[in-house]
């Protein structure tokens, strides 16, 4: 039981001030970053270059990818199908999307993986099973049959592995059930309807726009090109768009914002499955986050008593976050392209400003040491 209490107010010129000095660290290259108050876009603000050494800087308005931040783009929109009324949460997974092909349990072969499984990585088999072949070029269909010939680590639906092909079965579900492509039911049902101008769900679309971030490895190394690997699994990882964008996706997420019923926000943003592995993660580095679990295309945890919500996600040469409290209407998105973990400490510093904690050095800048 999370308390009501009411959030302090961010101090944006902060948050600002060490986003800035962050960006002087040799890692990075390019950043953007947005705050959420109240429900409202407070600030939104881009960092360093679009691409090294361009004089091409980072605005509010640059274009990066979201990876796996679109789960729960794929979440929503196949949750706003299922209140179409033709398929419920509880119907197969594999029933309904025909390329997916799941392994057995030998002693239960009936078992079946559901929809909540679906968007919860509860399909029992390995972490990130087969994304070596999306990331060698093969297509999403005959790699999600394909996961047929793996084992199971678990029963359906009694533990969490996280996944990219199995998860991309939901955009293949979204189709068969509207009959239009996946792109196309997200734009009318999400980008429209929140008019996020710059979001696109395509290699084509990222490239289009005239600032989009280009992606860069370690210490600022060039990536000669963008690649299309995983647009390939649209649902799992194939968002665009702007940190201007991202926060109105975020600020969507909040019951009071209107743009998505409560029911469907509360399905999303409900635990459904304890995520042991991302646990011990943030033990090593962020452990003031705590009991993490996975909702339905959200990740949910407990902050210094409040109930948060958030997801990260990264491709090559691209990172981003979102992290917000549902209840409070405040959050933070940021996105860089660059492969480095350093800029997650920016969530935890607006956490400990939006819960009036003393100041922490997330983001290990040491200063005046």
């Amino acid at each position: 039981m999370f308390a009501p209490s009411a959030a302090a107010q961010i101090d944006t010129a902060e948050l600002d001030r060490r986003a800035t000095l962050l960006m002087n660290q040799l890692e990075m290259t390019g950043m953007s970053m947005a705050i959420v108050e109240n429900g409202k876009t407070t600030f939104a603000k881009g960092y360093g270059e679009e691409l090294r050494d361009s004089g091409q800087f980072v605005t509010a308005d640059t274009v990066f990818r979201w990876a796996s931040v679109s789960k729960g783009v794929a979440a929503n929109t196949l949750l706003s199908v299922v209140e179409d009324g033709d398929i419920s949460l509880a119907d197969s997974a594999e029933a309904l999307a025909p390329s997916l092909k799941l392994p057995r349990l030998a002693d239960n072969p009936n078992a079946q993986v559901n929809l909540v499984h679906l968007l919860s990585h509860q399909t029992g088999i390995v972490r990130n099973a087969y994304d070596n072949r999306i990331e060698a070029g093969k297509p999403a269909k005959p790699t999600r049959t394909a996961l047929s010939e793996l084992g199971l680590l678990c029963a359906p639906g009694t533990c969490h592995t996280y996944q990219n092909v199995a998860y991309d079965a939901s955009a293949e579900i979204i189709e068969a059930q509207t009959g239009l492509p996946y792109k196309t039911v997200v734009q009318q049902r999400v980008f429209d309807h929140l008019g996020m101008d710059s979001a696109s769900m395509t290699l084509e679309g990222l490239t289009r726009n005239k600032r989009w971030a280009k992606p860069h490895g370690r210490f600022g190394a060039r990536i000669s090109a963008v690649k299309p690997t995983y647009y390939r699994v649209p649902a799992a990882a194939g968002v665009n768009s702007s940190v201007t964008d991202l926060a109105k996706w975020m600020t969507a997420q909040f019951p009071e914002s209107g743009h998505i019923p409560a029911d469907r926000l509360s399905a999303m943003q409900t635990p459904v499955i304890a995520t042991r592995g991302e646990q011990r993660f943030l033990n090593r580095r962020f452990r003031e986050l705590k009991n993490a679990h996975y909702g339905l295309g959200w990740r949910v945890y407990e902050y210094n008593g409040h109930k948060v919500v958030g997801h990260r996600g990264g491709v090559e040469g691209y990172r981003a976050l979102v992290l917000f409290d549902p209840e409070k209407q405040a959050g933070i998105a940021v996105m860089w392209n660059s492969p480095h973990t350093r800029p997650i400490g920016l969530q935890m510093e607006f956490l400990d400003q939006l819960y009036g904690l003393p100041r922490r050095d997330w983001l290990r800048l040491k200063e005046g040491t």
